[in-house]
């Protein structure tokens, strides 16, 4: 046995946890590095821990490869940093092998979740921040605010599953692109499927159920006839717009 170990159990020894120490010897591991040592945690692997009946900490998981939780009773603080970082049976040691973090709301049910490399759009894979709800599914309703910027109440910049409402200012660097939306976008009836696995046609009832229920202001690209619409006083019309002066020239045309 490693000196810094017996240090440690001849501590535990003096106190008087002699059993104590014995059994906790699997479960806290020292590793001797080149020029230290490193430590290891680890819990038992047992499928009749009563805490694998609540779904909050079965989800994705699976108990028979999968170690029962290391609570911890207190705060953590560290002047470095926290790490989730993969392993060779990573799919069990997260949820799905995506989740990196997942923080709790006081109903013990909603979450703010943090996963990487669940979905793979636009030719990317996603690392994805929400606030899952309590409803268990993909559809809007399942979804929460995740509110950035401050707490004060309409000052902060908001986001949903379809939604996002910014109560600042928004100064763009960069060009603007309007919705590009055409009748194949839209689909008036929303499908009975799971958005998730059917989200190509659920994003088209979102399309269409976004602009039925939009307010003055809304504007979109109409691509079927390549115009410019906005919703004014409760009317769809055409933006009217001209062609350039020809002494105006640009170098990206």
């Amino acid at each position: 046995m490693h000196s810094m170990k017996k240090v440690f159990l001849f501590i535990l020894l003096l106190s008087g946890a002699d059993v104590f120490a014995q059994n906790l010897i699997p479960y806290i591991t020292l590793f001797p590095e080149s020029d230290g040592q490193r430590i290891e945690l680890q819990s038992d692997i047992d499928t009749t821990w009563v805490k694998w009946k609540e779904r909050g900490y079965n989800f994705g998981l699976n108990p028979k490869v999968t170690p029962m939780h290391v609570h911890v009773n207190s705060i953590l603080s560290t002047g470095y940093m926290l790490q989730v970082r993969g392993n060779a049976i990573e799919k069990n040691r997260k949820r799905w092998g995506f989740h990196v973090f997942e923080g709790y709301a006081t109903d013990d049910k909603s979450r703010i979740t943090m996963l990487l490399n669940k979905h793979v759009e636009e030719a990317k894979p996603v690392a994805e921040l929400y606030y899952y709800g309590t409803e268990y599914n993909h559809s809007e309703a399942a979804y929460n605010w995740f509110r950035i910027g401050s707490d004060v109440r309409q000052h902060s910049f908001m986001f949903s599953r379809d939604k996002a409402i910014f109560y600042g200012s928004l100064r763009m660097t960069n060009a603007f692109t309007l919705g590009n939306i055409g009748n194949e976008d839209l689909q008036p009836q929303p499908s009975d499927k799971d958005a998730e696995t059917n989200y190509v046609e659920d994003a088209k009832n979102v399309n269409f159920k976004e602009l039925k229920e939009s307010g003055n202001g809304t504007m979109f690209y109409d691509k079927d006839r390549n115009i410019v619409v906005i919703k004014v006083d409760g009317k769809w019309m055409k933006l009217v717009v001209e062609a350039l002066p020809e002494s105006i020239k640009y170098p990206f045309d």
